[in-house]
């Protein structure tokens, strides 16, 4: 899409801090990091969110994870942990309109869930 943020990063039209790239997926430093570590892993194919990818490729899932894996081993924020967050819509918060994770480590998150 011409006029989607990141497929201006993930094309290198748009620079970005880019701390993990693969075949299938980019990971770039969110520029308002809500934790040490924030990372966001987008796919290079365009989705706009998880339901729209989940619907029409469903593959991208394990790219992306794969991805978030391969880049938690490598830079050891898989000893102390992470969080993964996704935004749907605008009432989630959700501002670019291509499927994206967050990724949060690097200090303790507190509690969030079950």
């Amino acid at each position: 899409m011409s006029d989607c943020l990141f497929c201006k990063i993930v094309d290198g039209t748009i620079p970005s801090s880019k701390v993990f790239e693969d075949d299938n997926v980019i990971g770039f430093k969110d520029l308002h990091p809500q934790a040490a570590i924030h990372v966001l892993f987008v796919h290079k194919k365009h989705t706009q969110d998880i339901n729209d990818l989940s619907k029409n490729d469903p593959n991208q899932f394990v790219d992306l994870f794969n991805g978030i894996r391969l880049f938690s081993e490598k830079n050891g924020v898989d000893k102390n942990g992470f969080r993964v967050v996704t935004n749907v819509g605008k009432h989630a918060g959700q501002t670019v309109f291509h499927t994206h994770l967050h990724v949060l480590a690097g200090e303790s998150l507190g509690h969030f869930g079950a």
